[in-house]
């Protein structure tokens, strides 16, 4: 199936591991030319190094800490500038750390808010007069099933999130006449870094060892295990193409039948 990728240029944020690193190579494999951001230096370049070789694709990377407003602001004029144009945003930044309700200050829900929520806000608030330039395009956030259904030790992720879905959904309507379409994909277990250290966080807690409580978070996923950033990748990648050309508004959860609601 031919994506209709060719020559579209794709922002992946937070592409330097897991799944926004699967998703740049998924675009770049598709023939799409590529900007990739992260804060670690080595690891950014090693996956620029790494699309390069396995694609021969186009790739712009930018060091960028997707809690700061300048940084953010420069990852998308620098890919504009080089590429000309944009034509997917994946809003993908790390997820707030895990704890009780009452042991987060007001700074901890502050930094969750700018960290989830507002990353994604001012990106995609950078990025829509370039994708109106273009007559369209889309927009995938990456934020986890715990806005289908709330993670218990996850307060802030599931709080924080759950205003992104919000926000997308109205975007995907006041937008809609600009033929720029926004959807979330919304992750379950996928075996990423963020998932060992809170499996990590929650072995410590309980005073078990990590290995037996990935096997009953395993376990507890009607599959029978964790997803692959490479399968979420896929997902992202399809959402971003012109085979997606009807779907917005949505929230798809890629979780092997976890979550048990309905909707």
């Amino acid at each position: 199936m031919d994506l209709g990728l060719k020559g579209k240029v794709a922002l992946v944020a937070g592409a330097s591991q897991g799944m926004g690193k699967a998703a740049a190579l998924g675009f770049a494999r598709e023939g799409a030319k590529v900007a990739i951001c992260a804060r670690g230096q080595a690891a950014l370049d090693a996956t620029a190094a790494e699309i390069r070789q396995a694609t021969g694709g186009d790739v712009l990377a930018i060091i960028a800490d997707m809690s700061k407003a300048e940084d953010i602001k420069k990852f998308v004029d620098e890919a504009a500038k080089k590429f000309g144009r944009i034509d997917v945003v994946v809003n993908n930044a790390g997820g707030p750390p895990p704890g009780e309700f009452m042991k987060f200050t007001d700074e901890d829900w502050q930094s969750a808010f700018n960290l989830s929520f507002m990353s994604t806000m001012r990106m995609t608030r950078e990025a829509v007069p370039h994708l109106k330039k273009v007559g369209g395009g889309k927009v995938i956030n990456i934020t986890s099933y715990s806005v289908k259904e709330p993670i218990a030790g996850l307060v802030l992720s599931n709080a924080v999130r759950s205003a992104v879905i919000g926000w997308a959904k109205t975007l995907s309507r006041e937008l809609a006449r600009d033929n720029i379409l926004f959807n979330n994909v919304c992750p379950g277990r996928i075996d990423t870094d963020r998932a060992q250290k809170l499996n990590k966080a929650r072995a410590d807690r309980l005073g078990r060892p990590v290995e037996e409580i990935n096997k009953e978070m395993a376990a507890e996923v009607p599959l029978g295990r964790y997803g692959t950033a490479d399968e979420a990748g896929d997902l992202i990648v399809f959402l971003g193409s012109d085979r997606a050309s009807y779907i917005t508004g949505t929230t798809i959860a890629i979780d092997g039948g976890l979550v048990r609601a309905t909707q």
